[in-house]
């Protein structure tokens, strides 16, 4: 969990009642969507028909269409292999999806150039087989989600305190309640995928995703009203993140191709993403549970040559929004990214961020690195590691009522009943602030076992050196082997046994963060499941 921004509006659905993704259609909105694709197919015939070798689903209503066409995604086996090989600029894609969440090396802020982006799964080739279908695939307009439930049986057994943000499974994520089985995520996307495989001409693109569930509140960012106010104000378990909402403009003319990116979007590193579908495993390591998840902000991808791509950002901070004026502030960030020419290898430099390094809402300084590496056709590896910092960080071991670190936190964020940042633990104890410092490492082990499985061997280690992440001033380290299983290409169950520990505090199932309040180990059996559509 981010004390300072990583903590979910309740879906419109009555208590019992079964969400429908079909609903969608009797929106107004779906039909300015296919008004706007019709436009792109406009002059042609053949763009008001049904995608070719759609059968007899042609002539079927919509909602049987999705039954038959979501029971041929439950029986896909793998990838055909007499189809033509996909069109791309660039080294060739070395990861299959599925097994595993994406197939090239992940890059965030941008879209991959030189390679096709859209995504699409059973609910849109349901669309693309009914009339009209044609000018919806080729208008780029997707619209897919998933809903996602999990649970967990582990060794800590006293409830999450909302207060002070300790207790339970924390600091492990998302599933910080134990012992419970929970809606995790639904998640919604409309999208408009630029092409950014042709070199022709100047495309453009924007995603809107909206995420309801218990992980509302890991990726909602401060002042993001009325997000924000369900955790900071009310500790609602459940909630809605609008976590992405972003334009995208793709300029082929600029090197091999420059794609940039304007509004809230996922942080720019990171092997692990907040969205369920986009990871190897359930639970999230505990360096990607304290590190910045969303900016606001533009950042511009250029792609100088198929080994090398540079990225610029300007944001307003971690986890903030641009309208929070006390808390935004500009922020550059730069990464470097190298891939070898087999596409094996990629190594991906950052500094994320950059400014007056001042204690804030999750206003961390972090240079990172990630390295993916292809060892074979069944095997390969992801290490992630990175160094945060704030200054002036207020000492909680200060307990003076008007000086301590409690009351400069109070006097900070006067309006947060919830989630407010952590203090230090300073080894000076009358000291008013001190630099809070954070490093971590984590690496995915990966095994293929066929189209449809993979397993996770996932180690990482994590030091709060004051104890401004956690509430304890300890190091960390966690070792999982997971299991991530296909239905077709269309449902994931992933079931996984986590260990941690932590080496100088009790900080499991410790609810008030004291001494002898808690346990130095904790093991997790854990599961979820994921339908998409």
């Amino acid at each position: 969990m981010k004390p300072v921004s990583k903590y979910a509006v309740r879906m419109g659905c009555a208590h019992g009642a079964r969400p429908r993704p079909w609903a969608i259609f009797t929106r107004p909105w779906y039909s300015a969507v296919l008004g706007l694709s019709l436009l792109a197919g406009a002059g042609s015939a053949a763009f008001a028909q049904p995608v070719a070798d759609c059968g007899d689903k042609t002539q079927q209503g919509f909602a049987e269409r999705f039954v038959n066409t979501y029971k041929e995604h439950l029986g896909w086996n793998g990838n055909d292999p007499n189809a033509p090989p996909a069109t791309y600029r660039g080294v060739p894609v070395v990861v299959e999806s599925p097994p595993f969440p994406f197939t090239n090396w992940p890059l965030g802020g941008t879209e991959n150039i030189g390679y096709e982006n859209m995504y699409y799964g059973a609910l849109m080739d349901t669309i693309y087989c009914g009339e009209n279908g044609q000018a919806w695939k080729d208008s780029r307009f997707t619209i897919y989600g998933w809903f996602e439930g999990g649970g967990n049986i582990s060794t800590s057994s006293r409830r999450f305190n909302f207060v002070n943000g300790t207790g339970g499974n924390y600091p492990a994520a998302y599933a910080y309640q134990p012992n419970t089985v929970q809606l995790d995520q639904i998640g919604l996307y409309l999208e408009r995928t630029p092409d950014e495989v042709q070199v022709d001409h100047v495309d453009w693109g924007f995603r809107l995703t909206g995420l309801f569930g218990t992980d509302y509140k890991y990726t909602f960012a401060h002042d993001v009203n009325p997000a924000s106010r369900q955790y900071e104000k009310h500790a609602y378990p459940y909630g809605f993140d609008p976590v992405m909402a972003y334009f995208e403009l793709y300029v082929p003319q600029v090197a091999e191709g420059m794609n940039i990116r304007v509004g809230r979007y996922i942080s720019i590193p990171d092997i692990e993403a907040q969205l369920a579908p986009n990871n190897y495993t359930y639970s999230h390591s505990i360096l990607y549970s304290f590190d910045p998840y969303t900016q606001e902000g533009v950042v511009a991808t250029v792609k100088l040559s198929k080994n090398w791509l540079v990225q610029l950002e300007a944001s307003v901070g971690n986890d903030i929004a641009f309208w929070d004026k006390q808390d935004r502030q500009f922020t550059p960030a730069v990464c470097v990214a190298w891939t070898s020419d087999s596409g094996y290898d990629n190594i991906y430099p950052c500094l994320n961020g950059l400014n007056n390094q001042q204690w804030g809402w999750n206003n961390m300084q972090m240079p990172v690195v990630t390295w993916y590496h292809k060892i074979n056709d069944k095997w390969h590896t992801d290490t992630e590691a990175w160094y945060m910092w704030q200054k002036n960080v207020p000492n909680a071991n200060n307990t003076n009522p008007i000086t301590g670190g409690a009351a400069q936190i109070a006097a900070r964020f006067p309006n947060t009943t919830f989630g407010a940042p952590f203090g230090a633990l300073c080894s000076d104890p009358n000291a008013r602030t001190c630099i809070g410092q954070e490093f971590a490492m984590v690496n995915y082990l990966e095994y293929q076992v066929g189209p449809r499985d993979a397993i996770t061997f996932r180690n990482g280690y994590f030091n709060d050196m004051e104890g401004q992440r956690t509430g304890f001033k300890t190091k960390y380290y966690e070792s999982l082997i997971g299991w991530a299983h296909w239905l077709g290409d269309t449902i994931t169950i992933r079931p996984e046994l986590l260990f941690q520990r932590a080496f100088g505090a009790e900080a499991f199932d410790n609810p008030t963060y004291t001494p002898n309040g808690g346990k130095n180990n904790q093991l997790m059996l854990a599961i979820d499941a994921i339908i998409h559509f």
